[in-house]
């Protein structure tokens, strides 16, 4: 495909600072804009806040490094926007902060690009979406599979923050034509995360309820936001973005029925399918995962 100019938010953070890599890896050119600098080769940064929209604005429509002012034909307009700035979770800030840094800031940078005429914005939405992860007590979904048709209703800030952003996007994907993708992102791991927790989650499953037992490996999110890049002509959609299989040992039925007994399964389940279901991305993006947590972890350790 064509080697993209992406404007990347957040790409300093956990997730980011290892899509960003995946995909000037694939040839794209890359501008990292967050409040503080990726340090990594080929990286371009610009240190911008995304709760002020003048900043967005100017940001998106600013040059990427001093070689584009070579050809002397202008600022060129960004191919995509990808963004994954936010604060991560809550606990982190007041909720009302929280939930306005997330929610504003989404709604700058997607409005700044279908005002400059970018036709392609990928949002990072979240697991917590589905209202099980930071629920106040223990929380059951409606129904397992967790599925991008379900009612979303989480009880958090940061959760309620991506549902708006997802309705941000819808509204601007219909007044705009372009395409609007949201990840509802899995718990992320990196590859050191691996050796360092995945053999307490085996043994301490029940600490993975919250997450409804997902992960998707950080490089793997970088394929899955290369994939939407490729993908044109949907419209606005929502994808999780996890891994073919839990984070767990325990095989997906006997899962759903020690943690959440009183819960339908809508569909037959594979062996160790995951409860957050991943089926849409291999289905419409051709998703295939490369970092199973089997390469990285040997079970009983």
């Amino acid at each position: 495909m064509a080697k993209q100019r992406i404007f990347f938010t957040g790409g300093s953070g956990k997730a980011g600072r290892h899509v960003v890599p995946y995909l000037l890896d694939q040839g794209h050119r890359v501008l990292n804009v967050d409040l503080t600098p990726l340090d990594h080769p080929g990286v371009d940064n610009l240190v911008a806040d995304i709760t002020e929209s003048g900043q967005v604005f100017n940001a998106m429509s600013s040059y990427v490094g001093l070689d584009e002012l070579e050809p002397g034909h202008g600022v060129p307009t960004f191919d995509a926007v990808v963004h994954f700035a936010a604060v991560p979770r809550i606990l982190l800030k007041p909720d009302n902060e929280t939930f306005r840094i997330n929610a504003m800031g989404t709604y700058h940078v997607i409005e700044a690009a279908v005002k400059l005429g970018i036709r392609k914005v990928i949002i990072a939405s979240s697991e917590t979406t589905y209202g099980i992860c930071f629920s106040d007590g223990q929380t059951d979904p409606h129904v397992l599979p967790l599925e991008e048709d379900y009612d979303v209703d989480p009880m958090d800030s940061y959760g309620l923050s991506k549902v708006v952003n997802e309705k941000t996007a819808r509204s601007f994907q219909r007044r705009s034509g372009a395409d609007i993708y949201a990840l509802r992102i899995g718990n992320v791991i990196e590859p050191h995360e691996y050796a360092e927790l995945f053999s307490h989650y085996f043994a301490h499953p029940e600490v993975r309820r919250r997450n409804a037992f997902c992960y998707i490996d950080a490089r793997d999110l970088g394929q899955i936001v290369d994939l939407c890049l490729q993908k044109d002509g949907l419209g606005f959609q929502i994808f999780n973005a996890g891994n073919d299989q839990n984070g767990a040992v325990i095989p997906s039925k006997e899962l759903a029925a020690r943690f959440f007994p009183n819960v339908p399964i809508v569909r037959e389940l594979g062996e160790h399918e995951a409860l957050f279901s991943n089926r849409k991305i291999r289905e419409v993006l051709g998703f295939k995962e490369q970092h199973n947590w089997q390469k990285y972890v040997t079970w009983p350790s």
